[in-house]
């Protein structure tokens, strides 16, 4: 087993060793950290889980853990069903790492344990030039009104690309914008982001307000310029997003998905089956730019973003408007291929510049052919 073990490991980790732990795993590349009861720790660096520690946590030093990252009520709250999501932080001298956590309970030896995810972040977004995307994707993304989606599975790279996105934004000197961010938790920060003429308040859902629902109905008393609905992920959220752009706001949101085609449907038939063809049609007006996400392995151990993209303008709009429901994924499918980039298209072309593996090349494509 691969492992690189932590110099001088205590007999119990507390708050200053806790924070010593994760600066060796960051030194050492992890993108993720996990602890668990019962359980060494473990740090995911270039796709492999390498042993950490040599000693096994117990339930109560995690149980510390979970209250020095969250307050006194999280192990209370954990138990009583609820998993937290959250962020944390950790300083050098020289550099400071930024986490988003997620504490779950979980099974041990018959009774309940406890599990920390961290997630390592960078603090400060990438510039926008450094993700590369596409030039017919790039002039359609800073929206006047309505709604972009940034879809993928976890971890790819969703949150990245709409906080490049703000970034990029706050940084134009005539933005002269107010925006607001609803996030579960706060992964980018934008206090060393260059901004002459915007402002950004960031809140975390639950520990500011309840949930992204009850945001994008905060954001809606406080004049913003731009609103960031961290994910919509249910009928309450996606309806307040719809609302939101309907009374003219830009809204940038992210769905869990498989596809651009898949993340409408996703919108659609979360609603009752007598509200969809209502909400088929407020979201064919609302909705200005689905982009599905996601991250393949290159030759060099790092990994490329490969996009699939739909920009609804007035001839897609009207194609979807005479629709119907049960159509709406292969008639979405056909207006990708003819006005937008189907992720296969995306994957070839990095293929054939080196930027992918030909293993998660070959395996892509197995994937997309079953989805059909």
């Amino acid at each position: 087993m691969a492992q690189y073990l932590l110099p001088n490991e205590p007999n119990y980790f507390v708050a200053p060793h806790f924070d010593r732990l994760l600066l060796f795993c960051c030194e050492h590349k992890a993108s993720d950290i996990t602890l668990q009861t019962g359980e060494v720790v473990f740090a995911e660096i270039h796709g492999r889980q390498i042993q950490m520690t040599q000693r096994r946590l117990t339930m109560q030093e995690l149980s510390d853990v979970i209250k020095h990252i969250y307050g006194a009520n999280a192990t209370a709250m954990i138990f009583s069903g609820n998993d937290i999501d959250t962020h944390y932080r950790v300083k050098s001298d020289k550099v400071e790492f930024r986490f988003r956590v997620n504490i779950t309970a979980c099974y041990f030896e018959g009774y309940e344990g406890l599990q920390i995810t961290l997630r390592v972040i960078s603090s400060e977004p990438p510039l926008l030039k450094d993700l590369n995307l596409e030039a017919n994707l790039l002039e359609y993304i800073r929206l006047s009104q309505g709604v972009m989606v940034v879809s993928g599975a976890t971890g790819s790279g969703k949150s990245t690309l709409l906080a490049s996105i703000l970034a990029d934004i706050c940084h134009d000197p005539e933005a002269n914008i107010k925006v607001l961010t609803y996030e579960a938790p706060i992964e980018y920060v934008y206090d060393k982001v260059q901004k002459t003429s915007a402002i950004v308040s960031q809140m975390e859902i639950p520990r500011n307000l309840p949930s992204f629902a009850a945001g994008v109905r905060n954001a809606l008393r406080r004049k913003p310029g731009l609103i960031l609905v961290g994910e919509a992920r249910d009928q309450e959220t996606i309806e307040a997003v719809i609302d939101a752009a309907l009374t003219g706001h830009p809204v940038y949101t992210t769905v869990h998905s498989n596809g651009v085609a898949d993340t409408m449907r996703r919108m659609v038939t979360i609603f009752p089956s007598e509200e969809r063809d209502a909400r088929l049609f407020d979201l064919i007006e609302t909705v200005k730019v689905i982009v599905w996400q996601a991250l393949l392995p290159r030759p060099d151990g790092k990994r490329t973003a490969v996009r699939e993209f739909l920009v609804f303008d007035h001839d897609v709009r009207d194609t979807l408007a005479k629709t119907e429901l049960e159509q709406l994924v292969p008639k979405i499918r056909e207006l990708i291929a003819q006005y937008g980039q189907p992720i296969l298209r995306d994957v070839e072309n990095k293929f054939n510049q080196g930027l992918i593996t030909e293993e998660a090349y070959r395996r892509f494509q197995l994937l997309e052919q079953r989805h059909g």
